[in-house]
């Protein structure tokens, strides 16, 4: 039973933001005269010792005492006698256990941010080495357009800041200090909590002392945020998995960043990536986990909520692991730029401007595609390209056709045609990365 319900194995991490808050909190039982100034002295004496031990890995955990909140509580007594007991005055371990995650969370989170923001300049330093160069853009994984790969690069520097946005959002409201809701009703002491709350650094407080201990709506938010931040990172990797194969070819990854095979020794595979994009799924399944606990579970505590934590710090060494050797490896790219020519070298992606060159001389675009998709279709039966049709033949799909339209066949032409905000133009993307600068700094 003690194995099965034991938290310690787990949240033994906490114990640094445990003891943050025990300092807080008996110096404004002092403050309060509700503690002996000599007694908190005492008691924020041997915190002091606990927290030094915890930081040189001499802290004696003991799993008789189930968490780590009753291990310190235990060690502070042996160091100091039966004043230890006193540190428990005026809370509940209810609303101790929903204190330590807000800090926890806290600092962790604006690690996650430092090392989001860190990969959104590599990615802008890549859109800056790689401007000017051609790739096609793709739908459905057909080829579709012509764009610049500097474009395409901004597009995951976008998806980014909106989950730094995200995660902004997450610390508000991570930002809520429990401490003082007692288990549920708060306490007959004549508490501050406001002080606490201050010394800990939070800017405001749970309002209400049942939900301070029933709340793990935060936690489930990073979860959220961390799904969708590994979504996003997972269809990064799919396409650099795509596009450092042979069948591609647009990109080779550096070799620190794959490995080799046991049999196959021409094998360079992309592991980094591979398991960035499978590693997106038990974050999934951390978040589905938490949803799943909270669903159904009555007011206030209950014990179900102490499977908040695990998943919670899984998600956390993931994404801490994962962001700098992602930012690593795209730092460290080699660009394929033959290959990239000949998948752009492809006049089909052109189609587009075509049917936009027809609807200047008079055709409504949808006459316009039909006209260019017979033309296209044509151009597959006949194994040709369209710049490889005559005058005469392109004007028997329309008059217009039968004049010069090597411009509009040029991939470098049509890219720069592509000058509105947002647009994949040359002078467009370098007006977006000046903004995506602007917005990172």
């Amino acid at each position: 039973m003690l194995h099965f319900t034991a938290s310690l194995p787990f949240d033994r991490r906490l114990a640094l933001v445990d003891l943050r808050g025990s300092i807080a909190h008996v110096k404004m039982l002092a403050d309060r005269s509700i503690l002996a100034h000599e007694e908190a002295e005492t008691i924020r004496g041997g915190l002091e010792e606990i927290r030094e031990e915890v930081e040189k890995d001499l802290f004696p955990y003991d799993l008789d005492f189930e968490d780590i909140h009753m291990n310190i509580e235990k060690r502070l007594t042996e160091k100091i006698g039966p004043v230890g007991g006193k540190l428990h005055t005026g809370r509940s371990r209810n609303d101790q256990v929903a204190l330590d995650p807000h800090l926890y969370m806290k600092d962790e989170i604006m690690v996650i941010d430092n090392l989001l923001r860190r990969l959104q300049e590599t990615i802008l330093n890549l859109a800056e080495r790689f401007q000017g160069i051609l790739m096609p853009g793709y739908t459905h994984l057909q080829r579709a357009q012509p764009i610049l790969l500097s474009h395409h690069l901004l597009a995951y520097f976008w998806m980014l800041q909106r989950d730094r946005e995200r995660l902004e959002g997450v610390l508000k409201r991570t930002d809520l200090m429990p401490l003082g809701a007692g288990a549920i009703a708060g306490t007959g002491f004549d508490i501050d909590r406001l002080q606490v709350a201050d010394q800990l650094g939070f800017s405001s407080l749970y309002e209400n002392s049942v939900d301070a201990v029933s709340d793990r709506d935060y936690i489930i938010e990073f979860l959220s945020f961390s799904a969708i931040l590994m979504m996003h990172l997972s269809r990064l990797c799919e396409e650099l998995i795509n596009w450092s194969s042979a069948e591609f070819g647009f990109i080779e990854l550096d070799d620190a960043y794959t490995t080799g095979s046991s049999m196959m020794p021409q094998k360079k595979n992309p592991d980094l990536a591979e398991l960035a994009r499978g590693k997106t799924g038990r974050v999934y399944g951390s978040l589905f986990a938490i949803l799943t606990v909270m669903k159904g579970l009555p007011l206030a505590y209950n014990k179900d909520m102490q499977e908040d934590k695990e998943g919670l710090f899984d998600t956390m060494d993931t994404l801490k692991g994962l962001l700098p050797l992602l930012a690593e490896m795209l730092d460290t790219i080699t660009v394929n730029h033959s290959c990239l020519n000949e998948a752009v070298d492809d006049d089909y992606l052109c189609a587009t401007d075509l049917a936009d060159f027809l609807v200047k001389n008079g055709l409504s675009f949808r006459e316009a595609h039909h006209v260019v998709g017979g033309l296209i279709a044509y151009c597959r039966k006949e194994e040709k390209r369209l710049r490889e049709l005559d005058p005469d033949t392109r004007g028997r799909f329309h008059s217009a056709l039968a004049g010069e339209i090597s411009p509009l066949l040029d991939p470098v032409k049509v890219v720069e045609a592509r000058r509105s905000r947002g647009g994949t133009a040359p002078s467009a993307v370098k007006s977006q990365l000046e903004l995506a600068w602007k917005v990172l700094k």
